[in-house]
């Protein structure tokens, strides 16, 4: 749990865990983008995110529980980082600010179609997201379906016909 902050107010006390311009943006690459290491994140960043902004985030991410990083059996001085409970519990928020933000900003086609397959599939389609991220995060047992997969599909046949139109 967070230490108390500027005030014992809950909006207050996650805008002080998750206000900053990145945190939930590396949430968001690691949950929707399975990306999972340092290199992935940095390399694959929409946004440019700078490495040493990165590093600190992972730091905060990690010491505040909500990123969880182990060492790669491949190479042990990188690590995996895997989402925990309580940030899979953040779907439903970042399912709201995405359907904020398809309404109200401008967002390309292609970045916000697993927004959009997510706000029209309801609190069903994101609970079986979320059990989904816990098999993939915490090791529980695989769901059925594959939101995830699904999520991806829909991703690259809109990044597919975004290109087509560029041509």
């Amino acid at each position: 749990m967070a230490q108390m902050g500027r005030s014992g107010c809950p909006i207050n006390l996650t805008l002080e865990q998750l206000g900053d311009r990145w945190s939930l943006i590396v949430i968001r690459d690691v949950m929707f983008g399975n990306r999972r290491s340092y290199g992935e994140l940095l390399a694959n960043s929409e946004e440019g995110i700078a490495s040493n902004i990165l590093a600190d985030r992972l730091k905060r991410l990690t010491a505040s529980g909500l990123l969880k990083r182990s060492s790669n059996p491949e190479h042990r001085q990188k690590g995996i980082y895997s989402l925990t409970e309580a940030s899979i519990q953040l779907v439903p928020l970042l399912v709201q600010m995405a359907a904020w933000g398809r309404r109200h900003t401008c967002p390309s086609a292609e970045l916000s179609v697993r927004a959009q397959l997510l706000e029209e599939g309801g609190v069903a389609l994101w609970s079986a997201f979320m059990d989904e991220l816990r098999h993939m995060h915490l090791g529980a047992p695989r769901p059925a379906r594959s939101v995830f997969a699904e999520l991806q599909v829909a991703y690259e046949a809109a990044m597919l016909r975004s290109v087509k139109s560029r041509r």
